[in-house]
């Protein structure tokens, strides 16, 4: 008999339990496509009938926004390719109360409409006293390029040569400066850099200084370079990109730069990303003298930069809610870390699985503390498991390091251990070999 015949029908197959959840999240006409496209492999003999289900199921996205949730083991606190801050579940559920038609322009006493962001900065005055005001745009690239347009376009920005950083990817901060209409006034050397040098090249055309964080690297020996509370004497705005968005000194980053610090030795204009330390949404905060961030406010430009409801809905709750899970990991101890690892690889090795409970160094990432390198614990495993955690559900995403897959757990929380053990587990299922045949077949 052609086993064709044994084709489910589209209803049949869209009456299966995996398939009937699918279509309340991707929508039923969705779900029919790739229904459809099962039915066409198997009428070409392509698949088995009885394969149709598992085909469609297979053909559907893996998740309804089209990013993949990754559970973060790189051991990186901030991974720009994991979408560096994870939110906290207040951020989170203020996006779900913003979700949908809701008082983002709108003053409910009045009926009038509101100023966008005002609670926002609000929360932002409230954690950063020393500002007099503050306003939002959509990352810390577009503060900068806000900043340079509104203040200097058609003048020049006095900027130390070493500071002429490349962020990643190919993003480099003159390139941007340069875009906005200003001039570059290149001051010192890449190593070196004396107040004396920023007095020399100040003049009528300066529109202003601009103090950058080398937040990706570290410059080491014979350096010298010149702390804002030097450059705020200048007669001149001075602006300051700190970077990671860093609002307090934290204990555990004494060398990372923070709006409070900044702006009480007399920036006049603080410039930070709200993604990284901060441990919220993407955004970027200017942050300072009213007279400045008004200045920036109005301008044209700023329209175009601004954020939506959902990232000022999270940003909000970031800076009014509990600790992120950014501030968190910062808090967790080399100790908990350890028998978090010892735990999981105890686990895994009752399962037959070749795992070790190591010791780590973790790193910040994101553009945030080159020079902080905490202690950490991992789960080491051989390294076919790297390929195999990848591609579990949900992903995890190890590094992999002297010929080991290490699951470090500086980014993650306990309550994800058991989802972890059970990933490792189940990879482990992956990797043993076909009987009858070896590991090298």
């Amino acid at each position: 008999m052609d086993e064709r015949r044994n084709i489910p029908a589209t209803d049949r197959v869209l009456d299966e339990p995996r398939l009937a959840a699918a279509v309340e999240r991707f929508g039923r006409e969705r779900v029919k496509r790739a229904v459809h496209t099962a039915q066409r492999r198997a009428r070409a003999r392509e698949i088995p009938a009885d394969q149709v289900v598992a085909e469609a199921a297979a053909n559907l996205p893996a998740s309804v926004g089209g990013l993949r949730p990754v559970l973060n083991a790189t051991g990186v606190l901030l991974h720009t390719n994991l979408g560096r801050a994870p939110l906290s579940e207040a951020a989170v559920t203020a996006l779900r109360e913003a979700a949908g038609t809701c008082d983002v322009e709108l003053d409910l006493h009045t009926g009038a409409r509101g100023r966008r962001g005002a609670n926002v900065t609000r929360g932002l005055l409230d954690a950063v006293p020393e500002a007099e005001s503050a306003h939002v745009v959509g990352n810390g690239a577009a503060a900068l390029t806000l900043a340079a347009t509104a203040l200097a376009s058609g003048r020049e920005i006095v900027l130390a040569r070493g500071e002429m950083v490349e962020i990643g990817a190919g993003f480099r901060i003159p390139e941007l400066l340069c875009s906005t209409g200003a001039r570059l006034r290149e001051v010192g050397t890449t190593n070196r850099v004396e107040l004396a040098d920023y007095r020399a090249a100040i003049g009528a055309e300066t529109g202003f200084v601009l103090k950058v964080h080398p937040s990706n690297f570290v410059i080491s020996g014979f350096t010298s370079s010149v702390e804002p509370g030097e450059l705020g004497g200048l007669d001149v705005p001075l602006v300051v990109d700190i970077g990671s968005g860093l609002l307090e000194p934290h204990p555990r980053l004494p060398d990372e730069p923070d709006a409070r610090t900044t702006l009480r030795s007399g920036a006049d204009l603080v410039v930070a990303s709200c993604d990284k330390l901060l441990g919220g949404p993407q955004a970027g905060l200017l942050l300072g003298r009213a007279a400045v961030v008004d200045t920036l406010r109005r301008h044209p430009l700023a329209r175009a930069l601004r954020p939506d409801k959902l990232t000022l809905a999270a940003l909000h709750a970031t800076l009014n809610g509990p600790p992120t899970p950014t501030a968190r990991a910062l808090e967790r101890s080399h100790r908990e870390l350890r028998a978090r690892a010892e735990r999981i690889a105890e686990s895994a090795r009752a399962a037959g699985v070749a795992a070790t409970a190591v010791d780590t160094v973790a790193s910040i990432g994101g553009g945030g503390a080159p020079g902080a390198r905490p202690d950490s614990a991992a789960v080491a495993l051989p390294e076919p498991y790297s390929a195999h955690l990848r591609g579990s559900t949900p992903p995890v995403l190890p590094r992999v390091e002297s010929g080991r897959c290490l699951v470090d757990l500086f980014a993650l929380g306990p309550e994800w251990d058991a989802e972890l053990t059970g990933t490792i587990l189940r990879s482990a299922e992956r990797a043993a070999p076909t009987p009858g045949r070896t590991p090298c077949e």
